[in-house]
């Protein structure tokens, strides 16, 4: 073992503490037949240029966001990051913090927790955030875990029009929970109300929608809410693009007790699947079921300003096996590059660039439906995303726009739909999008 810098006289001490006389005393339980015989074949070493080089070759192979034009979502956005967002996150203070348990010194760090809480809020248009959770899809058993906690029901209503992938993760983290997990059918791309008022009762813990959907419509939330609050005890929990409260309501303002959303699209790039951050807000009743880390604000005996981990009794480091939630930490990197793009772009930057969006997205859509052999799926109002079906085969639609260097969207075969599910963003310039509408005519 040349890697680890042990002398004879470093392992000999060793050997000693623990109780043996030579390493392979050490290994003595592990069975011969599990042992490694001779040594790993492995490769001749590369130099640190050489690595690179490889690394450099290696990377090729994806089909990156540079080199093509993306019109994927499903959950993940091609938004432009503003070159400050990775500079603060780079400065070792933030990027090499750890939990901040000793206050007194960690001021800063509970300082941007306390002020991501606080824009999390606003977005969700709730009275209160935690310091974000892993991501957008396990935010949404833990707002399930605070209505069931709270109202003592068991069953959960959730849109069939929430994310596939999400679904996984409800199933997942609510097994073994007793709590039982129930799809309520959708009509033309959005959850169907009249299915809702037909499955919703008094033994429902809480109803699970997503807004826009997974196929990017736009919900009819207010109705939603009118059948859930004839049920006081019911939780209304909404999963939301937070890039879509610079033009449409909060969650908040529709009636949601308990709002969760993916903040990937604010500041964080497409890195296979993360790490991205949870956002999760709720409102003040709630305090004491909210998972997660708080940050709070309050005042030293001199009457100075300061800040701390708030109640953190409700914890899993000190609640154990009571505690409200497993979570044992936070996205608190994520939740940096959150803060610092939203307080870069200002509310006003947020509202173009969900106008840019929705924009950009109504004009590829209206260009996509004047093709022959081509229409949108859904008759439903939806932000920057949408679905659209063709005469044509799906895989060769989008195989014949990656040979011209664009990501063309996801074909909704995967998961058991059919169509080609497009995302449009801010990026998206009239050129690039009349150049897709053009290899769509081509086809």
């Amino acid at each position: 073992m040349n890697f680890i810098p042990n002398t004879d006289a470093e392992r000999a001490e060793m050997f000693k503490t623990i109780g043996v006389g030579s390493f392979e005393e050490m290994i003595s339980n592990i069975p011969p037949s599990l042992r490694l015989k001779g040594g790993l074949k492995l490769p001749p070493a590369l130099s640190e240029y050489e690595v690179v080089g490889h690394l450099r070759e290696l990377s090729k192979k994806n089909a990156n966001t540079i080199d093509n034009l993306c019109f994927m979502g499903g959950g993940a956005y091609d938004h432009f990051i503003p070159a400050i967002v990775d500079h603060v996150i780079s400065r070792p203070e933030f990027y090499t913090a750890y939990t901040p348990y000793q206050a007194e010194l960690s001021q800063g760090t509970l300082q941007v927790m306390y002020e991501f809480q606080t824009c999390v809020s606003l977005l969700a248009g709730l009275d209160i955030a935690n310091a974000s959770m892993y991501d957008g899809g396990s935010a949404i058993p833990e707002a399930i875990n605070l209505a069931a906690g709270a109202n003592k029901k068991s069953r959960v209503l959730i849109s069939s029009a929430l994310h596939p992938h999400y679904v996984e993760v409800i199933n997942t983290y609510l097994s073994g929970t007793g709590l039982k997990i129930e799809e309520i059918e959708t009509k033309n791309g959005i959850t169907h109300v009249e299915a809702l008022k037909n499955a919703i009762g008094e033994d429902c813990a809480c109803v699970v929608i997503q807004h826009p959907n997974f196929f990017g419509n736009l919900e009819e939330v207010d109705e939603i809410n009118a059948v859930i609050k004839q049920y006081p005890h019911i939780h209304f929990i909404v999963s939301f693009n937070p890039i879509t409260t610079g033009l449409l309501k909060s969650p908040g303002e529709h009636g949601a007790d308990t709002a969760v959303a993916e903040g990937q699209p604010l500041g964080l790039p497409l890195n296979f699947g993360g790490p991205y951050i949870g956002l999760f807000a709720t409102k003040q009743e709630n305090i004491r079921r909210m998972p997660g880390r708080m940050a709070g604000k309050t005042v030293d005996k001199n009457g100075k300003e300061g800040f701390i981990l708030a109640l953190q009794t409700r914890e899993q480091h000190i609640k154990r096996e009571k505690a409200t939630s497993n979570i044992c930490t936070n996205e608190g990197l994520m939740a940096v590059a959150v803060l610092t793009y939203l307080s870069w772009i200002g509310r006003e930057g947020l509202v173009e660039v969900s106008r840019l969006c929705y924009n950009h997205a109504h004009y590829l859509a209206e260009g996509i439906s004047k093709i022959p052999g081509f229409r949108l799926k859904y008759p439903a109002e939806f932000f920057h995303e949408f679905v659209y079906e063709s005469d044509k085969n799906h895989d060769e639609i989008l195989n014949k726009l990656k040979e011209n260097n664009i990501l063309g969207g996801i074909n909704l075969k995967k998961f058991g739909q059919t169509g080609i599910l497009v995302a449009v963003t801010e990026k998206r310039s009239k050129q690039e999008l009349d150049k897709y509408l053009d290899i769509l005519k081509s086809i």
